[in-house]
């Protein structure tokens, strides 16, 4: 709850979340924490269901992303989601029909918009044929730039392009991590850098980094005050081996 307030005093105002994260623990979270805040953004997700540990298994139908958008909508306190993502393509089910049922929900005033969870270009394409999508959310850090044209796409159709796991759940910034000897050099963490990076490599970007700490929280958000130069970007790149 700490973490969650002094968020929002720093300024913070996109919370992302998902009825799956517990399930059903994080969203009544913010609701408690947050509900002082009027200009507050919470962006959350459905269609993915979690049975236990490193168990996830996407839902699509229709009718159970309605259920979930319905409870989202009691849980989080609220008349309409500002965002309601996909929080995964269900290969089970034909893409019109997840997406066409988010855009019925749309329609009915209950979401005002629309992102997608780990999709491809083409997904991108496909779902934009049916609805206008606003956001993207998919895997990509300085240690994993496999979803580089998926952002690239975001960049060029002005879509949000959002990074989980920016920090690569602690990998990069441990010490001893590869990019210490920058983060020395530039006095800043190797978390704020490696913030700093995403958000230096495309104006689309909106890193959503997790924490427990207000200490680490304080150290994140102070990321986006920090200047890279095209010489720092190419270090930090180069000091990390990632798939491309």
């Amino acid at each position: 709850m700490r973490v969650l307030r002094r968020a929002a005093e720093l300024g913070v105002t996109l919370f992302d979340t998902a009825d799956s994260y517990g399930p059903m623990v994080a969203e009544p979270l913010l609701r408690r924490a947050l509900a002082a805040y009027t200009e507050i953004v919470v962006a959350t997700k459905a269609g993915f269901t979690r049975q236990g540990p490193d168990q996830w298994i996407p839902a699509g139908r229709p009718a159970y992303l309605r259920q979930q958008c319905e409870m989202n909508l009691r849980i989080l306190g609220l008349e309409r989601i500002v965002l309601l993502r996909l929080h995964r393509v269900d290969p089970g089910v034909p893409l019109e029909d997840q997406v066409g049922e988010l855009k019925a929900l749309q329609e009915e005033g209950k979401i005002a918009h629309i992102g997608l969870s780990e999709v491809s270009v083409e997904q991108i394409e496909q779902a934009r044929a049916i609805a206008p999508i606003a956001s993207v959310q998919n895997l990509y850090n300085l240690a994993n730039r496999t979803a580089g044209n998926v952002l690239d796409y975001c960049e060029g159709h002005h879509v949000a392009f959002i990074p989980w796991f920016p920090l690569a759940t602690g990998g990069l910034v441990k010490p001893g991590g590869p990019i210490e000897a920058v983060a020395s050099r530039l006095s800043a963490s190797p978390s704020q850098l490696t913030l700093a990076w995403l958000l230096h490599r495309s104006p689309v970007v909106l890193p959503i980094p997790g924490t427990s700490s207000v200490e680490h929280l304080e150290q994140n958000v102070a990321a986006a005050g920090l200047q890279l130069t095209e010489e720092d970007v190419a270090e930090l790149t180069a000091a990390v081996t990632a798939p491309s």
